[in-house]
């Protein structure tokens, strides 16, 4: 089995990994860094979102031995209990977790979209192309953007209004 090196939320982490293993079950099963959750398995639910080298990835679509010496960050890395990160404040802030299962996944997610963003990535919806006009991460633009990122309780409006106030303190 290949030795795997990566980064985990700023920790420097190794496991013999077989080829066929999923980024997601590597950093569940085997290195049980649980904030990443195994939601459809089939990345349509965006509950295993995390950052890899710094852009938003289903870690459940990435089979890890493709990542080695990449960086993760999850969830759990963006911030502390007693420090959460802006978007996990936000996120806080306007009950945007409800139950929960889906919010590590979000959290990334967001994260990764408002750096997509400040780079002037345009989304399907983006009205101006041009790079050095800019994205303005209106309602349509956050909704596109976050579309494969599915909340089960339906807290879509709480999510919202987090991505604006993380729009805002940008």
């Amino acid at each position: 089995m290949p030795l795997l090196r990566l980064t985990v939320d700023g920790s420097p982490r190794e496991v013999d990994v077989d080829t066929r293993t999923s980024l997601l079950d590597a950093l569940r099963e085997r290195l049980e860094v649980t904030a990443p959750k195994k939601g459809c398995d089939h990345g349509q639910c965006g509950s295993c979102t995390v950052l890899l080298d710094g852009r938003r990835s289903l870690a459940c679509l990435a089979l890890a031995v493709a990542h080695d010496g990449a960086e993760v960050v999850t969830a759990a890395g963006l911030g502390t209990a007693d420090e959460p990160h802006p978007v996990q404040q936000a996120f806080l802030d306007h009950d945007g977790y409800q139950c929960g299962y889906c919010t590590p996944g979000q959290v990334c997610s967001v994260v990764g979209m408002l750096e997509e963003a400040a780079l002037g990535h345009p989304s399907h919806v983006t009205a101006d192309l041009d790079p050095d006009a800019g994205v303005d991460l209106d309602d349509a633009e956050v909704r596109e953007r976050m579309s494969g990122n599915l909340c089960r309780c339906g807290a879509y409006a709480g999510i919202l209004d987090a991505v604006r106030q993380s729009v805002g303190a940008r």
